[in-house]
């Protein structure tokens, strides 16, 4: 049982390394992503419950703590502590995580990792410790290895025999890649399709294939047994549409199945519209949807807009039935 705290994907590459890390007598875990990044949340979580010390720099803009007047940023009142308590936010600041917010546009390799670095020496510094950095996503060589055992999970309980394609999304590529590369060591028959909810093809072919590299495959490229779907990622990274947002209500209502704003809305909303207008790129009609979680993306507050208003009709249900000798306001 991994807990409602550590849902999601990020659990089975967090398995392998917190075990790492644990190995390598580490006593601090740096790690990076957006303000609602689900993959620091669970990481917080899994470094509290190790007894490790955790830190995260989240990527935010500075409205999410800088007041705005006349669309300019009054860098006088700034106050970091203004990001809020909500969605993933709430459970990083309930674990005590040491949060460093940095601008929505650092790049991991360019800006992000560097800072990881200098806070490591600091942290060495002035605590004696060890840290162990975590890339975005968890994904690296040491996570992929959780979606490797995954896909053999699938495979002992019979549910690829049962499938033709296997969907998901991509947005850091390691769950991707360790499902991609297990599937090839199997020679399983599935073919896996990835919808991009950020960057382009070409940015994660090349992810992937500088790990099968660092792997030791070197026989196979990424562009030969992972089909990544473009199109579907909206605005962008973690920012949602009217018509997202009313696609995620709609799921929920009619089938009961929650997924996210932020991965698993715009993945199934690409998968769904693949299948109709470009049917020949799967190989059948049995398809295979890995849900990878995001539950607590639903609560950073932006769906609040669509169910009050454009979807009322679904979710204001709420009746007063106050005195009860009246009869019941239903229908």
């Amino acid at each position: 049982m991994t807990g409602s705290t550590l849902s999601g994907n990020k659990v089975r590459k967090l398995e392998f390394l917190m075990a790492d890390a644990i190995d390598r007598g580490c006593g601090a875990i740096i790690t990076c992503g957006g303000v609602q990044s689900n993959h620091c949340r669970a990481t917080a979580v899994a470094a509290r419950q190790l007894g490790l010390d955790i830190h995260l720099m989240l990527r935010s803009d500075v409205q999410d703590f800088l007041p705005i007047a006349n669309g300019v940023p009054d860098w006088s009142a700034k106050n970091p502590s203004e990001v809020g308590c909500e969605g993933n936010l709430l459970q990083d600041r309930l674990m005590g995580a040491n949060v460093y917010l940095v601008q929505r546009t650092e790049w991991y390799e360019e800006k992000l990792l560097p800072r990881m670095q200098r806070l490591a020496q600091r942290i060495k510094e002035t605590s004696g410790k060890e840290s162990y950095l975590i890339p975005v996503g968890g994904s690296n060589q040491v996570g992929l290895f959780g979606y490797i055992t995954a896909f053999q999970e699938l495979i002992e309980q019979g549910v690829l025999e049962r499938f033709d394609d296997l969907v998901l999304t991509v947005g850091s590529g390691g769950t991707t890649c360790g499902l991609c590369v297990a599937n090839y060591l199997t020679g399983s028959k599935i073919r896996i399709h990835a919808v991009a909810i950020c960057d382009d093809a070409a940015y994660f072919h090349r992810h992937i294939n500088a790990a099968l590299q660092e792997i030791g495959l070197t026989d196979v490229r990424s562009e030969d047994i992972v089909d990544i779907i473009e199109g579907y990622k909206g605005r962008g990274y973690a920012l949602s549409t009217k018509k997202e947002l009313e696609f995620v209500a709609n799921v929920a209502h009619t089938s009961g199945i929650i997924l996210d704003p932020v991965y698993t809305g715009k993945a199934t909303m690409g998968m769904l519209n693949e299948l109709r207008t470009n049917h020949s790129r799967f190989q059948g009609n049995r398809i295979l949807f890995l849900h990878t979680g995001g539950i607590f993306g639903l609560y950073d507050g932006r769906m609040n807009t669509v169910l009050k208003d454009g979807m009322r009709h679904v979710t204001d249900r709420v009746h007063d039935w106050w005195n009860f000798d009246d009869d019941p306001p239903f229908p």
